[in-house]
Protein backbone atom coordinates (compact mmCIF):
# COMPACT_ATOMS: atom_id res chain seq x y z
CA UNK A 1 0.00 0.00 0.00
CA UNK A 2 2.63 2.33 0.69
CA UNK A 3 4.72 1.59 -2.20
CA UNK A 4 1.42 2.42 -4.14
CA UNK A 5 0.76 5.78 -2.56
CA UNK A 6 4.58 6.56 -3.78
CA UNK A 7 3.47 6.04 -7.06
CA UNK A 8 0.61 7.76 -7.02
CA UNK A 9 2.37 11.22 -5.74
CA UNK A 10 4.75 10.46 -8.06
CA UNK A 11 2.25 10.50 -11.13
CA UNK A 12 0.61 13.01 -9.99
CA UNK A 13 4.02 14.91 -10.10
CA UNK A 14 5.09 13.92 -13.34
CA UNK A 15 1.26 15.53 -14.89
CA UNK A 16 0.35 17.97 -12.71
CA UNK A 17 3.94 19.97 -11.91
CA UNK A 18 2.25 23.02 -13.66
CA UNK A 19 -0.13 23.32 -11.16
CA UNK A 20 0.13 25.61 -8.29
CA UNK A 21 3.56 26.56 -9.96
CA UNK A 22 2.60 30.40 -10.29
CA UNK A 23 2.75 30.68 -6.74
CA UNK A 24 5.49 29.33 -5.67
CA UNK A 25 7.47 31.55 -8.05
CA UNK A 26 5.96 34.98 -6.83
CA UNK A 27 4.38 37.27 -8.56
CA UNK A 28 7.73 38.84 -10.05
CA UNK A 29 9.19 35.54 -11.41
CA UNK A 30 5.84 34.86 -12.97
CA UNK A 31 5.43 38.06 -14.35
CA UNK A 32 8.87 37.46 -15.97
CA UNK A 33 8.24 34.23 -17.36
CA UNK A 34 4.43 35.35 -18.81
CA UNK A 35 6.44 37.95 -20.39
CA UNK A 36 9.66 35.58 -21.75
CA UNK A 37 6.57 32.75 -23.21
CA UNK A 38 4.21 35.57 -24.76
CA UNK A 39 7.66 36.60 -26.97
CA UNK A 40 8.20 33.21 -28.49
CA UNK A 41 4.37 32.67 -29.10
CA UNK A 42 5.70 32.41 -32.87
CA UNK A 43 8.48 30.57 -32.74
CA UNK A 44 8.77 27.00 -31.98
CA UNK A 45 11.07 27.42 -28.77
CA UNK A 46 9.69 28.17 -25.16
CA UNK A 47 11.07 28.69 -22.39
CA UNK A 48 11.91 25.72 -20.34
CA UNK A 49 11.42 25.79 -16.27
CA UNK A 50 13.64 22.60 -14.55
CA UNK A 51 12.26 20.62 -11.86
CA UNK A 52 13.16 17.45 -9.92
CA UNK A 53 10.70 14.66 -9.26
CA UNK A 54 10.95 12.73 -5.83
CA UNK A 55 12.73 10.22 -7.21
CA UNK A 56 15.19 12.57 -8.72
CA UNK A 57 14.13 13.20 -11.97
CA UNK A 58 14.82 16.27 -13.79
CA UNK A 59 11.86 17.39 -15.57
CA UNK A 60 11.07 20.25 -18.33
CA UNK A 61 8.13 22.75 -18.52
CA UNK A 62 6.90 24.87 -20.90
CA UNK A 63 7.17 28.65 -19.33
CA UNK A 64 3.80 29.28 -21.08
CA UNK A 65 1.97 26.23 -20.01
CA UNK A 66 2.16 28.35 -16.44
CA UNK A 67 -0.80 30.41 -15.40
CA UNK A 68 -1.85 32.38 -12.30
CA UNK A 69 -3.91 30.61 -9.99
CA UNK A 70 -6.50 32.63 -9.09
CA UNK A 71 -6.84 31.79 -5.19
CA UNK A 72 -10.44 32.30 -3.27
CA UNK A 73 -11.06 35.91 -1.06
CA UNK A 74 -12.50 32.98 1.51
CA UNK A 75 -9.76 32.23 3.99
CA UNK A 76 -11.09 29.04 4.69
CA UNK A 77 -10.82 28.38 1.26
CA UNK A 78 -7.23 29.74 0.59
CA UNK A 79 -5.89 28.54 3.80
CA UNK A 80 -7.41 25.05 3.50
CA UNK A 81 -8.69 25.59 7.14
CA UNK A 82 -9.52 22.89 9.75
CA UNK A 83 -10.89 23.22 12.83
CA UNK A 84 -8.76 21.89 15.30
CA UNK A 85 -9.30 22.95 19.03
CA UNK A 86 -12.13 25.12 19.29
CA UNK A 87 -11.98 28.58 20.72
CA UNK A 88 -8.21 28.61 21.03
CA UNK A 89 -5.28 30.44 19.34
CA UNK A 90 -2.25 29.02 20.09
CA UNK A 91 1.13 30.90 20.24
CA UNK A 92 4.87 30.76 20.78
CA UNK A 93 7.18 33.76 22.75
CA UNK A 94 11.19 32.90 22.55
CA UNK A 95 12.85 34.63 25.11
CA UNK A 96 16.38 35.17 23.22
CA UNK A 97 17.94 36.76 26.73
CA UNK A 98 17.72 33.63 28.44
CA UNK A 99 18.87 30.87 25.32
CA UNK A 100 22.28 29.74 26.50
CA UNK A 101 22.23 26.79 23.81
CA UNK A 102 21.73 24.22 26.38
CA UNK A 103 19.90 22.10 23.03
CA UNK A 104 17.67 20.46 25.39
CA UNK A 105 14.91 21.41 23.51
CA UNK A 106 16.68 20.24 19.91
CA UNK A 107 17.03 16.72 21.45
CA UNK A 108 13.29 16.67 22.91
CA UNK A 109 11.56 17.28 19.76
CA UNK A 110 13.67 15.05 17.88
CA UNK A 111 13.51 12.31 20.62
CA UNK A 112 9.44 12.72 20.53
CA UNK A 113 8.98 12.96 16.77
CA UNK A 114 11.30 10.27 15.99
CA UNK A 115 13.17 12.76 13.47
CA UNK A 116 16.51 11.17 12.48
CA UNK A 117 19.58 12.80 10.36
CA UNK A 118 19.74 16.26 9.58
CA UNK A 119 16.31 17.28 9.03
CA UNK A 120 15.72 18.71 12.86
CA UNK A 121 12.55 20.71 12.78
CA UNK A 122 14.19 22.83 15.62
CA UNK A 123 17.37 24.64 15.13
CA UNK A 124 19.30 26.86 17.15
CA UNK A 125 21.60 29.59 16.06
CA UNK A 126 24.61 31.36 16.83
CA UNK A 127 23.36 35.16 16.17
CA UNK A 128 25.66 38.25 15.31
CA UNK A 129 24.30 41.34 13.71
CA UNK A 130 28.18 42.82 13.18
CA UNK A 131 31.51 42.32 14.75
CA UNK A 132 31.16 44.81 16.81
CA UNK A 133 27.59 43.56 18.39
CA UNK A 134 27.10 40.88 20.92
CA UNK A 135 26.52 37.68 19.42
CA UNK A 136 22.96 35.51 21.09
CA UNK A 137 21.66 32.32 20.54
CA UNK A 138 17.92 32.30 18.97
CA UNK A 139 15.99 29.28 18.30
CA UNK A 140 14.15 29.00 15.03
CA UNK A 141 11.00 26.70 14.48
CA UNK A 142 7.78 27.28 12.65
CA UNK A 143 5.99 29.97 12.75
CA UNK A 144 2.71 28.88 12.24
CA UNK A 145 1.82 31.58 10.18
CA UNK A 146 -2.49 33.01 10.37
CA UNK A 147 -1.75 33.88 6.45
CA UNK A 148 0.87 30.72 5.43
CA UNK A 149 2.25 31.19 1.69
CA UNK A 150 3.19 27.13 2.46
CA UNK A 151 -0.62 26.63 2.04
CA UNK A 152 -2.23 28.51 -0.81
CA UNK A 153 0.78 26.46 -2.92
CA UNK A 154 0.30 23.44 -2.62
CA UNK A 155 -1.19 21.50 -5.07
CA UNK A 156 -2.73 18.90 -3.63
CA UNK A 157 -4.23 20.19 0.00
CA UNK A 158 -1.45 17.95 1.76
CA UNK A 159 -0.48 21.45 4.06
CA UNK A 160 -3.12 22.70 6.20
CA UNK A 161 -3.67 25.27 8.62
CA UNK A 162 -6.20 24.78 12.09
CA UNK A 163 -8.68 27.11 12.83
CA UNK A 164 -6.82 27.18 16.64
CA UNK A 165 -3.37 28.37 14.37
CA UNK A 166 -1.56 25.43 14.01
CA UNK A 167 -0.21 24.73 10.32
CA UNK A 168 -0.24 20.88 9.59
CA UNK A 169 1.31 18.65 6.93
CA UNK A 170 -0.90 15.21 5.91
CA UNK A 171 2.50 12.85 5.08
CA UNK A 172 0.19 10.91 3.05
CA UNK A 173 -1.22 13.38 0.79
CA UNK A 174 2.46 15.00 0.19
CA UNK A 175 3.59 14.55 -3.35
CA UNK A 176 7.02 16.02 -2.92
CA UNK A 177 6.61 18.94 -5.34
CA UNK A 178 8.07 21.34 -2.58
CA UNK A 179 6.65 24.31 -3.68
CA UNK A 180 6.35 24.95 -0.18
CA UNK A 181 9.53 25.24 0.90
CA UNK A 182 10.19 27.51 -2.00
CA UNK A 183 7.16 29.70 -0.62
CA UNK A 184 7.99 29.68 3.42
CA UNK A 185 10.13 33.00 3.46
CA UNK A 186 11.10 31.83 6.81
CA UNK A 187 13.20 28.48 5.33
CA UNK A 188 11.78 26.57 8.04
CA UNK A 189 10.77 23.26 6.19
CA UNK A 190 12.83 20.02 5.60
CA UNK A 191 12.37 17.19 2.50
CA UNK A 192 12.98 13.76 3.35
CA UNK A 193 15.69 12.81 0.56
CA UNK A 194 15.80 9.50 2.02
CA UNK A 195 13.63 6.71 3.67
CA UNK A 196 13.75 7.75 7.59
CA UNK A 197 14.40 4.54 9.60
CA UNK A 198 11.74 5.15 12.33
CA UNK A 199 10.09 2.14 13.03
CA UNK A 200 6.47 0.96 13.49
CA UNK A 201 6.22 3.04 17.37
CA UNK A 202 7.19 6.80 15.79
CA UNK A 203 3.20 7.16 14.67
CA UNK A 204 1.00 9.64 16.74
CA UNK A 205 -1.94 10.27 14.95
CA UNK A 206 -4.77 12.31 16.67
CA UNK A 207 -8.37 12.40 15.41
CA UNK A 208 -10.23 15.52 16.34
CA UNK A 209 -13.57 14.88 14.64
CA UNK A 210 -15.75 16.73 12.98
CA UNK A 211 -17.20 17.45 9.27
CA UNK A 212 -13.89 16.75 7.99
CA UNK A 213 -13.43 13.42 7.56
CA UNK A 214 -9.33 12.97 7.28
CA UNK A 215 -7.35 13.20 10.82
CA UNK A 216 -5.31 16.40 11.78
CA UNK A 217 -2.04 14.73 11.39
CA UNK A 218 0.26 15.13 14.03
CA UNK A 219 3.56 12.92 14.71
CA UNK A 220 3.24 11.11 11.70
CA UNK A 221 6.16 8.58 10.68
CA UNK A 222 8.09 10.80 7.83
CA UNK A 223 8.54 9.59 4.35
CA UNK A 224 10.74 9.26 1.58
CA UNK A 225 9.81 12.05 -0.85
CA UNK A 226 7.93 14.48 1.82
CA UNK A 227 8.34 17.76 3.05
CA UNK A 228 8.32 18.02 7.13
CA UNK A 229 8.26 20.84 9.90
CA UNK A 230 7.64 21.37 13.10
CA UNK A 231 3.55 21.06 13.92
CA UNK A 232 3.97 22.64 18.00
CA UNK A 233 3.01 19.51 19.25
CA UNK A 234 -1.06 19.00 18.98
CA UNK A 235 -0.60 15.59 20.53
CA UNK A 236 1.06 16.94 23.67
CA UNK A 237 -1.74 20.24 23.73
CA UNK A 238 -4.32 17.86 22.76
CA UNK A 239 -4.00 16.73 26.41
CA UNK A 240 -3.34 20.30 28.07
CA UNK A 241 0.34 19.76 27.92
CA UNK A 242 3.22 22.06 26.66
CA UNK A 243 5.36 21.21 23.87
CA UNK A 244 8.03 19.13 24.29
CA UNK A 245 10.45 21.96 23.52
CA UNK A 246 8.85 23.87 26.41
CA UNK A 247 9.04 21.52 28.61
CA UNK A 248 12.81 20.38 27.88
CA UNK A 249 14.71 24.08 28.03
CA UNK A 250 16.13 23.97 31.56
CA UNK A 251 16.33 28.20 30.87
CA UNK A 252 12.80 28.87 30.50
CA UNK A 253 13.03 30.39 26.65
CA UNK A 254 9.90 29.02 25.48
CA UNK A 255 6.49 29.95 26.16
CA UNK A 256 3.39 28.62 24.90
CA UNK A 257 0.07 29.85 25.45
CA UNK A 258 -3.72 31.06 24.19
CA UNK A 259 -3.68 34.64 22.80
CA UNK A 260 -7.66 34.50 23.15
CA UNK A 261 -6.97 33.50 26.77
CA UNK A 262 -4.32 36.39 26.84
CA UNK A 263 -1.97 33.95 28.46
CA UNK A 264 1.54 32.17 27.87
CA UNK A 265 3.88 30.00 30.15
CA UNK A 266 6.91 28.23 29.76
CA UNK A 267 6.27 25.66 32.70
CA UNK A 268 7.77 27.80 35.45
CA UNK A 269 5.48 31.25 35.34
CA UNK A 270 2.96 32.07 33.66
CA UNK A 271 2.17 35.86 32.12
CA UNK A 272 -0.25 37.67 30.54
CA UNK A 273 0.93 37.79 26.42
CA UNK A 274 -0.12 41.17 25.84
CA UNK A 275 1.65 43.07 28.50
CA UNK A 276 4.90 40.60 28.01
CA UNK A 277 4.88 41.61 24.59
CA UNK A 278 4.95 45.41 25.47
CA UNK A 279 7.35 45.40 28.57
CA UNK A 280 10.03 43.32 26.46
CA UNK A 281 9.28 44.60 23.25
CA UNK A 282 7.90 41.43 21.54
CA UNK A 283 8.07 41.54 17.49
CA UNK A 284 7.88 38.96 14.68
CA UNK A 285 10.34 37.66 12.08
CA UNK A 286 9.37 39.42 8.88
CA UNK A 287 6.49 41.25 10.02
CA UNK A 288 6.32 43.28 6.78
CA UNK A 289 5.48 40.49 4.74
CA UNK A 290 2.12 40.01 6.29
CA UNK A 291 2.23 36.51 6.94
CA UNK A 292 1.04 36.91 10.61
CA UNK A 293 3.69 34.51 12.78
CA UNK A 294 2.48 32.97 15.66
CA UNK A 295 5.66 32.97 17.11
CA UNK A 296 6.94 35.97 18.53
CA UNK A 297 10.44 36.97 19.69
CA UNK A 298 11.93 38.91 22.86
CA UNK A 299 15.16 40.97 22.25
CA UNK A 300 18.41 39.46 23.99
CA UNK A 301 18.68 42.31 26.39
CA UNK A 302 19.54 42.22 29.74
CA UNK A 303 20.44 38.68 29.68
CA UNK A 304 20.29 36.33 32.15
CA UNK A 305 22.92 34.13 31.50
CA UNK A 306 26.64 35.01 29.34
CA UNK A 307 26.74 34.07 25.85
CA UNK A 308 28.80 30.47 26.00
CA UNK A 309 29.60 29.22 22.26
CA UNK A 310 28.50 25.69 22.75
CA UNK A 311 27.71 25.05 18.93
CA UNK A 312 30.45 21.64 18.79
CA UNK A 313 27.67 19.67 21.09
CA UNK A 314 25.05 20.21 18.08
CA UNK A 315 25.14 17.34 15.48
CA UNK A 316 24.68 15.25 19.04
CA UNK A 317 21.46 16.43 18.85
CA UNK A 318 20.69 16.10 15.53
CA UNK A 319 19.58 12.52 15.80
CA UNK A 320 17.97 9.75 17.50
CA UNK A 321 18.98 6.49 18.11
CA UNK A 322 15.73 4.13 17.51
CA UNK A 323 16.67 0.87 18.04
CA UNK A 324 16.40 -1.63 14.75
CA UNK A 325 13.48 -3.69 14.66
CA UNK A 326 14.18 -7.99 14.77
Amino acid sequence: MKENNKKSRRKFLDKGLKFGLAGALGGIGLSKITNRAEANTDSESYYKMELMTTDGTIVQVDANEVVEVEHSHDDDVKYNVREGIPNRKFVMVIDLAKCKNALKCVESCNKHHYITGENAWLKVHKMQESRDTAPYWMPRTCMHCDQPACVTVCPVDATFKRRDGLVLIDDDRCIGCRFCMAACPYSIRVFNWEEPKQGETSEITMHLGGEHPSPDYAGMPSQKGTVDKCDFCPHTIKNNELPHCVTACPNGVFYFGDKYEDTVTNGEETLRLGKLLKDKAGYRLLEELGTAPSVYYLPPVDRLVEFEDGMENYNEFQSVDIPEEE
